[in-house]
């Protein structure tokens, strides 16, 4: 790596180009024998985001002996980045920048890895080899969708264009498993007479010669001027498909017409296309642009777990309330079956999404996107859950504040003080002059997580307030939770505070009209007896408690006389250790 980012500065500082990015480690898993690029991790230097650098540098040997020079190769990496500059699909790899030099191309993208070695993760025991078998299968079969319907896009009018070289070393996948297409290194419009693809076809590494339909076989690939590029590139794709779905196969001899035998692992249902997709005659092969809509009506992705669980996802605002509630059901139920990384980020940014909508389930959305947050390692928590978890707090819905404050256990540890202080707590306050009794009752049970992240100000100040009004609610079991929670905080206080507060706010519970408000009074005064020194003890908290000696209920008796014993048994202990005044004197 050094090596090469020595030579990438002398290169550049010897043309005064400015390089908008760092060039990082290599990223393994593509097959340098079908492509010309070298791929690297990269960062944007003004923003820090994380990228994927396409390398190509025409100063190194030939791919082979007896191969053409690459600087004749550096016509494919030109065109690769003139394409890619102006092209915008979902499904297409995202162009952010580029730097091109006499003799290097350097095309910076989203954070992407090769296809090949995400598959060979499956095989090899890696990352991806938990989910094997049908798991597998399925995520092939979403991703040739996305990269057919990318195809046909390039295909179709307006742009027309050939895109040729559909090999495995041209499919990229996202950090969230999804597919993108690139490998633009011969893409050409129809129309284009200079085009690379009619006399540099022949010179892309990766055998494209022996995917591409006969009429390029026989006579070449100027041919393509007069082809449909949907009726040509749907022969490549044919045989990228049974690449996909047979890794370890040759190509199959079509010398004769197809046959479910010469498809081997290809599934059935897609056979008849497939088979249409290699018609020897360009005019009656099925189309690119018909291929996805095809496959549909067989009901090849409805059948497809990740297909129909993606579909669900991008019109999750648009479903019923039942069908919403369904799609998360199938969530929870195929965690262990689906993909981590597809999970982490592709299903838990959309769950997030989702749930800042107003028509969202929040109630049942926000535990599933707790539950998938453990999935997530420490050094990411923050930035995929805590940050859009955070932004909900300034939600109006009741739902969603209530599904946060049901959930605060899961993440409130995971929080920074900043974050507390500054953006949930603003918010979270907002929940103690609710109209309704169950967001009121829950926002009291919420301060104790959250409580030792708070600000000193906001502890002995501002919090304080609030709970004294907390004290005087309509509600029993909000009043009584109030007098726990103050019992919970009082080692937190500050010195005077505790002096000022925790006596008053005691016993104005242990004169609630409610039974357990007043047991919680008493029991708070217990928790707390090591907060209060001899004098306060003996002036303050047995004169404010000892009516509680005779209360109307025996609940209420019985506790007084617990707590009662306990605070002379305590004074007693203090008495102990004092000097007589007259002793004073003597002495």
């Amino acid at each position: 790596m050094n090596y090469l980012k020595s030579i990438t500065t002398s290169v550049l500082n010897s043309t005064g180009v400015t390089f908008p990015f760092s060039i990082g480690e290599r990223i393994p898993g593509l097959d340098t024998s079908t492509s010309i690029w070298e791929i690297r991790e990269g960062v944007k230097k003004d923003d820090g985001t994380p990228l994927t650098l396409f390398i190509f540098d025409s100063t190194l040997p030939p791919f082979q002996p007896g191969n053409k020079d690459r600087r004749t190769l550096m016509q494919l990496a030109r065109n690769a980045l003139k394409k890619l500059r102006t092209i915008r699909h979902p499904d297409v790899i995202r162009y952010i920048d580029s730097v091109e030099t006499e003799t290097h191309v350097y095309i910076a993208t989203e954070r992407v890895r090769p296809l090949q070695g995400v598959l060979r993760d499956w095989e090899t025991g890696g990352a991806m080899a938990a989910v094997k078998g049908k798991g597998r299968e399925d995520w092939i079969g979403w991703g040739v969708r996305s990269i057919a319907t990318a195809t046909a896009f390039l295909n179709s009018p307006p742009l027309s264009l050939h895109h040729s070289y559909l090999i495995p070393s041209a499919i990229f996948v996202t950090p969230a498993l999804e597919w993108r297409l690139a490998g633009f290194d011969l893409l050409t419009t129809r129309d284009d007479t200079t085009g690379v693809l009619w006399g540099l076809g022949g010179v892309a590494p990766g055998n494209v010669g022996e995917m591409c339909g006969p009429e390029v076989r026989k006579s070449g690939w100027g041919v393509l001027r007069d082809t449909d590029p949907a009726q040509s590139d749907t022969y490549v794709l044919a045989m990228l498909l049974f690449m996909l779905y047979n890794p370890h196969s040759p190509l199959p001899s079509l010398n004769t017409q197809p046959s479910p035998t010469s498809s081997g692992s290809l599934p059935r249902a897609l056979f008849p296309l497939w088979k249409r997709m290699l018609n020897p005659n360009p005019r009656t092969r099925l189309a690119t642009s018909a291929f996805v809509a095809e496959a549909t009506q067989t009901g090849f992705w409805s059948s497809n777990p990740l297909a129909s669980l993606v579909q669900g996802l991008d019109g999750f605002e648009l479903l019923s309330e039942g069908d919403k509630l369904s799609l998360l059901r199938t969530i929870k139920d195929g965690v262990a079956s689906i993909p981590q990384p597809f999970l982490l980020y592709r299903v838990l940014p959309s769950l997030l999404h989702s749930l800042s909508l107003p028509t969202a389930p929040s109630g049942a959305m926000l535990p599933l996107v707790l539950e998938l947050g453990k999935l997530v390692s420490p050094s990411d928590y923050g930035k995929l859950v805590i940050e859009p978890v955070v932004k909900l707090y300034a939600s109006q819905d009741r739902g969603t504040r209530m599904a946060l404050l049901d959930g605060l256990s899961e993440y409130s540890d995971k929080m920074d003080n900043r974050t507390v202080s500054e953006k949930v707590w603003p918010h979270l306050i907002t929940g103690f002059a609710d109209t309704v009794p169950i967001i009121r009752e829950a926002t009291v049970k919420a301060v104790y997580p959250l409580a030792s992240k708070l600000t000193d100000r906001i502890l002995n100040n501002d919090l304080l307030r609030l709970l004294a009004k907390m004290q005087t609610d309509v509600e029993p079991s909000i009043r009584t939770n109030t007098c726990i929670l103050i019992g919970r905080l009082a080692p937190m206080l500050g010195q005077n505070t505790k002096k000022k507060v925790l006596v008053p706010a005691f016993a104005r519970s242990l004169k609630d009209p409610f039974v357990h408000a007043r047991v919680a009074g008493l029991m708070a005064l217990m928790a707390t007896v090591e907060l209060f020194d001899r004098d306060d003890l003996a002036g303050k908290v047995v004169p404010n408690m000892a009516f509680t000696l005779v209360d109307k209920e025996k609940l209420v008796r019985d506790q007084a006389f617990k707590a009662i014993n306990m605070f002379l048994k305590r004074i007693e202990g203090m008495a102990a250790s004092m000097v007589s005044a007259s002793c004073i004197r003597s002495c």
